[in-house]
Order: structure tokens, then sequence, then C-alpha cells
């Protein structure tokens, strides 16, 4: 049985007199924009929970059929950990992207999202044929008065994006020195994880050092986001090259071949992993 309810400012905008969000609504977390979460879908679903990570690279981040800030958007939240820990990455969705992320499940859960996502899509495609309707006058009014809100709402967003440049920008412009030297740039990041993980905002409770440890561990997690590398191989590829090459290597010398070195030498990975403290950086609030 299809489920086309909308949400209260989706009632609102379509003259429904429906003043409450239906369950569906409740359990997709849709937003006055008709819009729901990753984790939300994901979970309406019914799919298994030890596969969500996977799931998002490959019908999101790794989908070639989708843009981000036009079907998803990007955000971290810390809301689902009480206990604290690294932030989760989730990801906003339209509802037309939405709909076609349920149509990939065939079952019940999945024809039900579907089938709320459509009427949302219909219900708005309604409004614009009602329009049609009007006179010429008014189509036209209304489409000048709309490009011009259009306007003011762009020129607003550029104008806060700046300021909060601005603002940002005197705290953090020594994170954005260039960093040539492969042992310094390892130096730059250690300092600035050791920040990010003494920041107020970052403090779990647990310590200096396992504060620290979760700074690093995080960082790697964005990393893989960006770039989905293994780290862990890759450190035990390069000891193993390292032995071959170097049978009496001291053991010292072994142990400075780590995570963050593999990336130091990496072309790709040092200036995504450079992205990646800077990012921490402002989401810490690290000056």
């Amino acid at each position: 049985m299809k489920n086309t309810a909308l949400s209260t400012k989706d009632n609102a905008r379509f003259g429904s007199d429906v003043q409450m969000k239906t369950p569906i609504e409740i359990a997709l977390g849709v937003d006055e924009n008709g819009m729901t979460t990753a984790k939300k879908l994901y979970d309406f679903l019914e799919l298994d929970s030890r596969n969500y990570s996977r799931w998002c690279r490959t019908n999101i981040t790794e989908n070639e059929f989708a843009t981000e800030n036009e079907d998803y958007e990007v955000f971290f939240t810390n809301d689902e950990n009480p206990l604290g820990g690294r932030p989760t990455q989730d990801f906003k969705l339209t509802s037309k992207f939405a709909r076609k992320l349920s149509m990939t499940q065939k079952n019940h859960r999945g024809e039900e999202a579907r089938d709320y996502f459509t009427g949302l899509e219909d219900r708005a495609k309604q409004l614009v044929i009602d329009r049609s309707q009007l006179s010429l006058q008014t189509q036209a009014l209304m489409s000048l008065i709309e490009g011009q809100a259009r306007q003011e709402l762009e020129q607003k967003r550029q104008a806060e994006q700046i300021n909060r440049i601005e603002q940002k920008q005197e705290a953090i412009a020594d994170t954005f020195q260039k960093v040539d030297d492969t042992e310094d740039f390892q130096k730059w990041a250690n300092d600035k994880i050791a920040r990010i993980a003494e920041s107020s905002k970052f403090d779990k409770g647990y310590g200096r050092s396992k504060n620290y440890s979760l700074a690093r561990a995080e960082s790697y997690e964005r990393l893989k986001q960006k770039r989905n590398c293994r780290l862990d191989d890759r450190v035990q590829k390069a000891i193993g090259r390292a032995l071959e090459e170097r049978p009496d290597i001291k053991k010292s010398e072994l142990q400075k071949i780590n995570k963050l070195y593999i990336i130091a030498n990496d072309k790709d990975l040092r200036p995504a992993y450079e992205l990646v403290i800077k990012e921490m950086m402002i989401y810490y609030c690290v000056s």
C-alpha cells in the first residue's frame, strides 16, 4: 500500500490540512525540505548494520550518477554516540536521490520508502501544473519574484561563507603553510593532531594519551573516506620491502615505517591528508 503523506511543512506548502508527521516521516527523519539521511534510510530499509559504510561508498560517494551538494550533502555527527569517540559521517539525501536508493532494495521496506518519496515529487510536480493554469501575467510575476528570491538567498549564502572563512583564516593560517620535506610533514601532522587532541571540543575524558590516539585514528578514517586506502596493508608491504633491501636494518628504523610515513611519501595521499588535518582543525575549533 502506497504511503505518500507529506511532512508538516510540506503539507503547508501544498495546501494540505494534515498537521502531524506520519510514522514513515518520523522513521526517515524527513526535514522541512523533504530530505532524509543515509543512516535513517539505511535503518528504515532494515539492512545489515555491519555493511553501512560499504553501502554508503557504493551507493553515494563512489556512485558515478550521484553528485555531492546536488543529490547529497556530507556532514559529521556525535549525536548517536553518547560515550564520545570519533564523529560519524552521514549524508543528507534529497527526496529524488533517496527514492533512487530505495528502488535498489527489492523488499517491502524499499517499496514503501520509494512510494513515499515518489509522492513528494508528484505533489511538487502538481504544484507546477496548477501554476500553469494561471494567467501569463501572474506566471511572469511569480517567476520574477522567485528569481529575485533565489538571487538574494545565493548572495546571503556567499556572504555567510565568506564571513566564516575570514573568521577562521587568521586562527588556522599556520595550518595552510606549505610543508615540502617528508620529515617536516610528519612533524607538522603530529603537531596538529596533538593540538586537536588537546582541544576542549575534542576531549572525550579519557586522558591526553587516549585522546591523541583517537584523534589520529579519526584522521586516518577521514582519509579513508577520501581515498579508500588500506594503510595497514601498505605499511606491512613497505616493511617487507625494507627487510628485503636491507636485511640488517635496525628495529628503530623499521618502527619509523608507519601509516604517517606511508602518507608522507605518497603524492596522492599526502595532499588529501593535509586537507583532512585542516578540516579537523576547523571542526574542532583549533587555533
